[in-house]
């Protein structure tokens, strides 16, 4: 169980972009409340992403 926790930790962040899109995208969030919670989020992981704007949000998901 720990290495679970310190592997979703340790995700790099566009990883994290993309997984946290599919998941939300999955329950039937739209884009805009998809890249507003992920940008909420980001400051939180363990080692703290740099700040990204909505658009950069969108590009790593979308390229």
């Amino acid at each position: 169980m720990v290495a679970e926790v310190l592997a979703y930790f340790s995700e790099p962040v566009e990883e994290f972009v993309r997984r946290r899109h599919a998941e939300l995208k999955g329950r039937g969030l739209v884009n805009d409340e998809i890249f507003r919670r992920i940008a909420a989020e980001l400051p939180s992981r363990r080692v703290a992403a740099p700040e990204l704007s909505l658009r950069q949000l969108r590009r790593i998901v979308y390229g």
